[in-house]
């Protein structure tokens, strides 16, 4: 049993990875809601947490490549269009993302904790930077349903 519990310890999204990504999103929200900026300091805990997909991400929350989909009964997904042109779905309380470096980067080889498309979700926010639309509930089951 102690062993099962140091292996769990190690997992990429264990209980204090979580905490930690929610607690850092969540000072975001409040520190750019005053200045409108992203101080260096918090920029910098933010590379080292998340390392390479922080700046693409960023660029796309800043290219405005995230827009949030409501249902008509308030069901939420996101759509993230990557750098290719390619438009993901990623949801708010998961961590997945269908794009081809989710499986090999975050899934495969944990190098890291999220993909580019989920980052930027979070980041877009965190920060109130991302388009909104609201879609029949059909609309939304379509998405979701065409997902590769």
């Amino acid at each position: 049993m102690k062993l099962e519990i140091q292996l769990n310890s190690l997992h990429p999204w264990s209980d204090d990875l979580e905490k930690m990504c929610a607690q850092l999103f969540e000072n975001l929200k409040r520190v750019y809601s005053e200045d409108k900026k992203l101080p260096h300091d918090l920029l910098s805990v933010l590379q080292f947490v998340f390392q390479s997909p922080l700046m693409p991400a960023l660029e796309l929350v800043e290219k405005e490549a995230v827009t949030r989909i409501l249902s008509q009964s308030n069901r939420e997904i996101f759509q993230v269009v990557g750098s290719s042109g390619t438009p993901y779905i990623c949801f708010p309380n998961l961590k997945y993302c269908p794009c081809p470096a989710y499986q090999y980067s975050v899934l495969t080889h944990e190098d890291y904790i999220m993909c580019k498309h989920v980052l930027a979700m979070n980041l877009a926010l965190a920060m109130g930077l991302y388009k909104e639309m609201t879609l029949s509930d059909e609309e939304v089951s379509r998405i979701i349903q065409d997902m590769d």
